[in-house]
């Protein structure tokens, strides 16, 4: 079984230098697509987040996609707050309002330490791009304890070239969503800017650096990249220039998870488009046409519900 990529980074000292690195975007935050520019030991940005992550909860989680989880459950780590605004949002008390503990390093490199001694055959890192400092501080201690399980980066896909040149070599399994292809509707629905453009040009390099997904004799991920898209009512056209994107960019080994959990929460009830859960009906023809363009690497499995409230 292949180690864990950020391991040899580890041994050769690459980790060490990439936590100095990230250090140092604290100081003028580009990690995500608001590039904000602030300096976060002094005040907080759109993710609302300083010098320290904040978690609302870590479980072995058994609701994600089958590759992710196999037999023994991916360890997740849900970060707090967010770089998106999504309107709705099934985990707004965390992402939204920021519900969760502030830790140094040394804790978050025990949680997942933990998630590894629980038996989850990899780490899920949910939500992380504003904490990539912080992630990677965590990681090296992490590996000089033990850590080798596989590292999933499960963002909301808004992520800068910035970041992604921090992971290069240190993640296995990216998990991007990719949620718009269509500009206004991620800023009425999302609160973000240039989400098409930023997320495009993250997933492409995402795939440079780990190819499609890679599943061993169980069928359990060991490196690759795995795209989400939520279908959400009411946008037919959203989803279907999101799959051409992939169709046309990635091919037909992209392994996409077409999720038809929708439900409204948050303020989703505030626009009439998406105050109704998803229907089947709705749902098929996404499904369909995913196939029609040859995205026959699919995962439709709902996820299980979250926990109500942080741990």
């Amino acid at each position: 079984m292949p180690e864990a990529a950020y391991l040899a980074l580890h041994r050769s000292g690459e980790l060490a230098a990439r936590v100095e690195a990230a250090q140092r975007q604290l100081s003028d935050c580009h990690l995500c697509g608001w590039r904000c520019g602030i300096d976060r030991a002094a005040e907080t940005g759109p993710c609302r987040t300083g010098t320290l992550a904040r978690v609302a909860t870590a479980y072995v989680h058994h609701g994600e996609e089958a590759p992710l989880v196999g037999q023994r459950g991916s360890g997740a780590i849900f970060f707090a707050n967010c770089d998106l605004r999504c309107q709705f949002c099934q985990t707004w008390r965390w992402n939204v309002k920021g519900q969760g503990r502030d830790v140094a390093p040394g804790q978050l490199a025990h949680l997942m330490l933990d998630l590894q001694s629980k038996g989850a055959c990899n780490l899920n890192l949910v939500t992380p791009t504003h904490v990539v400092p912080q992630i990677l501080a965590a990681l090296e201690i992490a590996s000089g304890e033990g850590l080798h399980l596989p590292l999933v980066w499960n963002s909301g896909g808004y992520d800068t070239p910035e970041t992604l040149a921090l992971l290069d070599g240190v993640v296995d399994i990216y998990l991007p969503d990719m949620k718009y292809a269509d500009e206004s509707l991620a800023r009425r629905l999302s609160g973000v800017r240039d989400y098409p453009r930023v997320n495009q040009a993250a997933v492409l390099e995402m795939h440079r650096q780990v190819g499609h997904l890679k599943l061993d004799a169980d069928g359990v991920a060991r490196r690759g990249l795995l795209v989400r898209h939520l279908v959400m009512p009411g946008q037919p056209e959203n989803t279907r220039a999101v799959l051409r994107w992939l169709a046309e960019n990635l091919g037909p080994d992209t392994y996409l998870s077409l999720m038809d959990q929708y439900r409204p929460a948050y303020r989703a009830t505030n626009h009439p488009d998406l105050a109704a859960p998803m229907t089947p009906d709705e749902y098929a023809p996404a499904r369909d046409y995913a196939l029609s363009l040859g995205l026959s690497r699919l995962d439709e499995g709902h996820t299980l519900p979250l926990p109500a409230s942080p741990d």
